[in-house]
């Protein structure tokens, strides 16, 4: 197996764990200490804001490649065996749907709008 491959498969593999955090942390029988860990962990994957910022070489990704899967794994192992069951299910069928790139671009225009706003008042702010 290449060296591709298996980051695709790995890569592959986090997207399934991911979707299944998801799942559970909307199960109303997931306790709530362990719907906060999953969002905290969500929000700081998605998050621009590192402990390590990016740019420094080596170890700036290395808060990424290790606390965001030892969070996942922490959230995965605190949840209810029947809640993770029902959460992988749903994530493996969310996995198996078509993409919807009208969806995407929504989001993107959605953003976009969103920054836009955003800098037209800290222009504003700036000025006076």
């Amino acid at each position: 197996m290449s060296m591709f491959a298996a980051l695709k498969a790995q890569a592959k593999q986090l997207k399934q764990h991911t979707l299944t955090v998801y799942f559970a942390a909307r199960d109303p029988r997931t306790p709530l200490l362990v719907r906060a860990l999953a969002v905290f962990v969500a929000a700081y994957a998605l998050s621009p804001i590192d402990l390590i910022p990016d740019f420094i070489p080596v170890i700036g990704y290395l808060d990424d490649l290790l606390l965001v899967p030892l969070g996942l794994a922490l959230v995965v192992r605190l949840t209810p065996p029947e809640v993770l069951e029902s959460a992988r299910a749903q994530a493996k069928q969310a996995a198996s749907r078509p993409i919807s790139y009208t969806a995407a671009a929504f989001f993107v225009a959605l953003w976009l709008v969103a920054a836009w706003v955003v800098v037209r008042w800290v222009a504003g702010v700036v000025r006076t």
